[in-house]
């Protein structure tokens, strides 16, 4: 776990960016320097995440465990959903290719919600049941549930119609919000380097033109969120999400397509 600042991880996924594609990149033109395809979207949507469990611990006694807390999806609220995919599509095997995707979910613990919980809370023990409000003020991760995938996509190429299907691997790096409830309790209120991520997509891509295309899939993640507290203390939660997403894509490199030819 990686506490860091805005500006801090703003400066490092700006790195982590640029090698993530710098070696996409080779790896796409190592295969086939001169007609390498390279296809980039934008996207946005709706996202919605299954219970799950959080885990609490702080100095004074608090070492407890929420059960199956409901989460709230906000996607168009502000800042909406939305997320970015770039592809490196090999020539010498037109089918497969090289993925970076990154998505802005967000989720919100219903504070209204009544709970199993166990374990201790300020030293007291808690449970069998208690209001998620009761522990927390603020629970959510709203500037971003925040992913990075490196993976791969496979498509089956028709004319018009593009089905396709992806998988990668990266990390979360949620804007964690958490404030217990109490007088003069600390707010954490910063980004974090927390935990691995994964996630699987199937989708169909329509083509508008040789070069524009729009898309919609729908995609299962997963991220283990482990982000420090502000006064000490830790919060553990694994996130299950969906994402339904439409959005726009243009494809740059691989030569004009030939007249008739699938795009």
């Amino acid at each position: 776990m990686v506490r860091l600042g805005v500006a801090k991880i703003a400066a490092r996924r700006g790195t982590l960016l640029k090698l993530a594609a710098a070696a996409m990149f080779a790896l796409a033109c190592a295969a086939s320097p001169a007609k390498a395809e390279m296809q980039i979207g934008v996207y946005g949507g709706w996202n919605g995440s299954f219970d799950s469990d959080i885990h609490l611990t702080q100095p004074g006694g608090t070492n407890m465990t929420l059960n199956d807390v409901p989460w709230d999806g906000e996607s168009f609220g502000p800042p909406p959903y939305w997320g970015a995919r770039g592809t490196w599509w090999f020539n010498s095997a037109s089918n497969w290719g090289l993925m970076i995707d990154y998505n802005h979910a967000k989720v919100v613990a219903d504070e209204s919600a009544v709970v199993s919980v166990s374990g201790t809370r300020d030293g007291i023990p808690v449970g069998p049941k208690d209001r998620v409000g009761d522990t927390f003020q603020v629970m959510e991760f709203t500037n971003g549930l925040n992913e990075m995938f490196f993976g791969g996509q496979y498509r089956w190429i028709h004319e018009r119609w593009t089905p396709y299907v992806g998988f990668g691997v990266g990390f979360a790096f949620p804007h964690v919000e958490v404030r217990r409830v109490g007088a003069g309790q600390p707010y954490t209120y910063d980004y974090q380097v927390d935990g691995v991520a994964v996630e699987g997509l199937v989708g169909l891509e329509y083509h508008v033109g040789p070069r524009l295309s729009v898309f919609g899939d729908y995609k299962l993640s997963f991220s283990s969120n482990e982000p420090e507290l502000k006064g000490g203390g830790s919060l553990e939660t694994d996130v299950w999400t969906n994402h339904a997403i439409l959005g726009l894509s243009y494809r740059f490199g691989g030569g004009a397509p030939a007249p008739g030819a699938p795009y």
